[in-house]
């Protein structure tokens, strides 16, 4: 089972995950994720650490509030899973660029 793997070289690829981990972090502080819904009516945006930094809202939503709340909850979820698969997608990258445990 453990044939393959040289483990004299784990601290080395620990030290080079968490620098990678590092890295993907602060890039993704830096990723915008924006979403709509309502056609257009409701526009949320988020930073990749998956804070709401904007919201736009029509004015015409502002006389029915049920539906703007229906909306606004869709696009927070939406752009929420965007910055969730965006997330996925760096890590696995990244551990893809770390190789495998033998060498």
């Amino acid at each position: 089972m453990f044939e393959n793997i040289d483990f004299s070289k784990m601290g080395e690829m620990l030290q080079k995950a968490q620098e990678e981990a590092k890295k993907m972090e602060e890039n993704s502080k830096n990723k915008e994720f924006t979403t709509k819904s309502g056609g257009g009516l409701i526009k949320v945006t988020a930073n990749g650490a998956g804070e709401i930094i904007d919201i736009d809202i029509d004015d015409s939503l502002f006389e029915d509030k049920e539906s703007m709340q229906i909306l606004l909850i869709s696009a927070v979820n939406d752009v929420i899973k965007m910055v969730e698969d965006d997330k996925k997608l760096a890590a696995s990258q990244m551990l893809g660029s770390l190789g495998g445990f033998s060498q």
